[in-house]
């Protein structure tokens, strides 16, 4: 039984969110709230938000779920669009440059249960 939570948007670039979300991937649920606790980066409130909102969908799939024994299955970045922004630049010109945005999935799964 699997459960996901997708946060899209998230303003982020998908380098910086990779290195949390990295670390969170193949670990239990406890122990990847507890890595989020003490990471200090600016994404793992949001991250920490998204692992909830997974461990909800789960216990909302299946009522006899057990959440302690839930694991992060699957954790993945990717690009959301860019904004695209102008910046003053010297003698009247114009420089671009983006804005990067990111998306954030997160699934969780109980381990089968072997016939």
């Amino acid at each position: 039984m699997e459960a996901s939570a997708t946060y899209k948007y998230v303003r982020i670039s998908p380098q910086k969110a990779r290195l949390v979300v990295d670390q969170i991937r193949g670990k239990s649920v406890s122990q990847a709230f507890s890595i989020l606790n003490f990471t200090k980066k600016r994404i793992t409130g949001d991250v920490e938000k998204i692992l909830r909102s997974a461990v909800a969908n789960a216990e909302q799939k299946a009522e006899h779920l057990d959440v302690d024994e839930l694991v992060v299955s699957q954790a993945f970045v990717n690009e959301g669009p860019r904004q695209k922004r102008v910046r003053p630049a010297p003698m009247g010109r114009a420089y671009r440059y983006q804005r990067r945005t990111s998306t954030i999935t997160v699934v969780v799964a109980a381990p089968e249960e072997k016939a």
